[in-house]
């Protein structure tokens, strides 16, 4: 069977974004690191509104959440196809796993400055 590409400009896109949406939900609902942040995510919202955090903090809270979430999603494209080549331990899987892992620590860290940086004023 031969694959033919959508070559149309609205359908294209619109199958892209299904698989996009598709993947974005498998992340949610399969993943727990990704349950947590988005928690966290929903949790920092909510925290907005109470605060009643300017247009700019919403911009920098609004990017801090894609840029966690979008690295942690990454992060498991790395370790799923890790894990698909080379099952067994092996120290090379390992060491780079462990750097996508530390891509995801590096965007966490940023959020939560992000966070201090926000709510801190409003805290104290």
């Amino acid at each position: 069977m031969k694959f033919q590409k959508d070559e149309t400009l609205f359908t294209g896109r619109l199958k892209s974004m299904v698989f996009a949406l598709k993947g974005a939900f498998k992340l949610i609902t399969t993943e727990h690191s990704v349950m947590v942040q988005s928690s966290l995510a929903v949790i920092m919202t909510l925290a907005g509104f109470y605060f009643g955090i300017t247009r700019v903090e919403w911009m920098m809270q609004i990017l801090v959440f894609g840029l966690v979430l979008s690295i942690e999603g990454l992060n498991t494209a790395v370790e799923k196809v890790a894990d698909f080549i080379h099952p067994e331990y092996h120290e090379r899987i390992g060491f780079i796993k462990d750097i996508a892992a530390g891509a995801v620590f590096f965007a966490a860290l940023t959020a939560i400055a992000i966070g201090c940086i926000i709510y801190f004023p409003y805290l104290f």
